[in-house]
This record gives structure tokens, sequence and C-alpha cells, in this order.
């Protein structure tokens, strides 16, 4: 509604259906010329409009993609030292530490470590399987040692919950009309339970009661609020758990290739934006004032 009201008011308060695609280029051109907005930023405007013009007045827009864009800006991403990780993680609460620590120390998207199941961690072998990761691949990444004992409490905890919900037929969500056809029972069963469950139930347009995971706003929320309270100088988000974790295993030596493959990104160029020059396990670069 933000933009569509931002829209309206650059026209002179004339009503959307009096406007069409000269006036949405206009717009979106103004966005990067005046306002020096981000390309993102512009393509949210953009999006917002097209649902506007196609969902709620059925006029979809034919053409709306000549306007001045946006410039794109490379920026560096935010990683943070181990020190600045512990007292991170010292400032969390137990259900988001330990998603801070899967995090950092799997290297997940906030996304895929919520939509963890029980049968995709390995406390034995030290594994974690991705399912359904960034352009729908699976990926296979290390558990750090550290995380086993407070998961599997954590997992306890979940199987108790996990028993009283079985009594009262509280299933699970997201399972797909496929899957469900191969396991019938799959949406019932403790091992595709989310590690992660919500603590609130929904019904289901089929009057079935179930429980999702916790939602990312959570984490979202705690991990800048623990950054504030442990006054750290840096802009702290979920994704710079992961950007750590990849720059911390180039220092230490491990090779771009294999850090590719953990991060589970498609192209090489990705992942070698965190060779850093201070990468001392890849370029072996010192800054000349140490030799002072």
């Amino acid at each position: 509604m933000n933009w569509i009201r931002r829209f309206v008011r650059f026209h002179g308060r004339r009503h959307p259906k009096d406007m069409g695609e000269t006036e949405v280029r206009d717009f979106l051109s103004s966005l990067a010329v005046e306002r020096g907005v981000s390309a993102s930023t512009q393509n949210q405007a953009l999006a917002a409009l097209r649902f506007l013009y196609d969902a709620v007045l059925a006029r979809p827009l034919s053409r709306a993609d000549d306007f001045t864009p946006a410039p794109r800006r490379e920026r560096e991403p935010t990683v943070l030292s181990e020190h600045e990780v512990r007292v991170l993680l010292a400032r969390l609460s137990r259900v988001p530490r330990l998603c801070a620590e899967l995090m950092y120390g799997s290297g997940l998207r906030v996304s895929e470590c919520l939509a963890l199941r029980v049968k995709d961690v390995d406390l034995d072998r030290l594994e974690i399987v991705v399912r359904g990761g960034k352009g729908d691949r699976d990926r296979r990444t290390p558990l750090a040692a550290r995380s086993v004992e407070v998961l599997r409490q954590h997992l306890a905890r979940e199987l108790a919950r996990y028993e009283r919900d079985r009594r009262r037929d509280i299933r699970t969500t997201n399972i797909g009309v496929a899957l469900s056809r191969k396991y019938p029972n799959a949406e019932r069963e403790w091992r595709w339970r989310y590690v992660f469950a919500s603590v609130r139930t929904v019904v289901d347009d089929a009057g079935v009661r179930r429980r999702h995971h916790i939602d990312a706003s959570l984490l979202q929320r705690a991990i800048p609020e623990a950054a504030r309270s442990a006054e750290l100088s840096k802009r702290v988000t979920c994704h710079a758990l992961r950007h750590s974790f990849a720059t911390h295993l180039l220092e230490s030596g491990t090779d771009v290739s294999t850090v590719q493959k953990l991060l589970g990104h498609e192209h090489l160029e990705t992942t070698s934006r965190y060779l850093h020059p201070n990468n001392r396990g890849r370029l072996t670069v010192r800054s000349p004032a140490d030799r002072l």
C-alpha cells in the first residue's frame, strides 16, 4: 500500500485507473534519478504496481520496463570476527541461539535453518542435509560438534511435544501432494517434524490442525537486538552468520570450491566475493603496517 500511495501522490493524487504505463515509467524513473533508491527498492515498487494493475484493476501493464534503472551497488558482506560471534551467541536465548549456531556453524540461510526436519540432522555423522535450498538444490553441510549436545536436548523436548501432538492428531505442514502419496503417514511421523516447530498451531482449509516451524521474524528481530545489546558496531543480520561461516572457512585454508558446495552457490564467482585480502588461508596478504 505504501508504494501505491506514493505513486498516487507523485501524480497529483490522480486515480490509478486513469493512469498507465507512462505514469508508472515516470514514477519508477524518478525513484532512481531523484530519490537515488537501490535497484531492489525500485523492483519492489514495480512489483507493487504490477499487482495493483494486474490483480486489483484487472488491467495488466503491457510494457513498464523502459524506465531509468537504479544502479546496482556491490555491497561487501558483513563478516563477524570469531570473538564477535561468541559475544553475539551469548546474548541470545535458547532457541534463537541454537538457530544462530547452526546458521554460523553450517552456513545455513535463515529459511534453510527453520525448514530443517528431524530426518535431515545426523548427530552421529555430524551432518545436516539441506533440502530444496536456493535453486531447489539439496546439499550436505557439516554440523558443529559443539552444537550436538544442545541440539540433542532440544530434540528431546520437541519429541515430548510431538508425542502430545500425536495423541491430538496435530500434524506437520508442507509435506506436499507428491510426498503424501509416496509417504501417506509422513505428516504424522516424528522424522518429518520440524526441528524448530512453532509454539502455535493452525487449522488448514481441510480442518486439520497442524504445527508449522517458527517464523523467520523471530530470528530477524532477536539477532540484531542481541548485536545491539552486545554493542557490536557492525550491522548484524541473520545472513551475516552465513557470510562469517564462508569467510572463516577460507581463512582457515578451506578450498573455495569446497566452500561453494557447502553454501550451495551455483557459480564460483558468488563464493569468490568472500576471498578478502585478509583471508590468510587463501591469499596470504599481510598489511605492511604489521611490519612496523
